[in-house]
């Protein structure tokens, strides 16, 4: 009897490990077309209304592994030195000391090394985010245009949305006028490379 179990687990274990390799597909990676990307982020101000920054120059690199979505990479890039503000006093001091200190931290940076997919076009990504030198965990909302892993090979556009405390990345001033919810809103597209 133990060396029928024996045997079957030296027989069974290699064919159901080769059974899951054959539902996972090669990856799919893409690199962030720039020209067709953009990340806002809205702050309430006054307890009114709101203000939106934008950062328009960014680069990066997603990965999606068919059959294995919690393998995915995203990796993105934003230039925070060329930030723009609805007005030249908000531009001011979001570039100055208080707030991104763009001179000190040119780059934020989100990597995300998870993804689960809720349908074949809506997620969330696991993932950290960079400002001002302060690394914390932050989890992306996504949803793409269409099924990625169905589009193997063509352009894929999504939407990921995330709120963050500014607080937790240094940015503590003018908390009577700033609220400190930050919505972050990244639209992509992504090319096959």
């Amino acid at each position: 009897m133990n060396d029928r179990n024996t045997l079957a687990r030296f027989v069974l274990l290699p064919l159901l490990a080769l059974f899951a390799l054959a539902n996972i597909g090669a990856p799919q990676r893409y690199t962030l077309d720039a020209s067709a990307s953009n990340v806002s982020a809205k702050v309430p101000f006054f307890g009114l209304a709101s203000k939106t920054a934008n950062f328009p120059k960014m680069q990066g690199a997603v990965t999606i592994v068919p059959g294995a979505p919690e393998r995915a990479v995203i990796d993105v890039t934003f230039d925070a030195t060329a930030i723009e503000a609805p007005d030249a006093v908000t531009l001011k001091r979001l570039r100055g000391e208080k707030f991104f200190w763009v001179e000190k931290y040119p780059a934020i940076r989100f990597v995300g090394r998870s993804l689960d997919l809720t349908s074949p076009t809506r997620g969330t990504v696991q993932g950290e985010l960079t400002a001002r030198g302060v690394t914390r965990p932050a989890t992306l909302d996504v949803t793409f245009a269409a099924d990625p892993v169905a589009l193997a090979g063509k352009p894929v556009s999504f939407t990921g949305t995330t709120t963050i405390d500014r607080r937790q990345f240094g940015m503590k001033s003018y908390q009577l006028i700033v609220g400190n919810k930050v919505d972050i809103t990244l639209r992509a597209r992504m090319v096959p490379r």
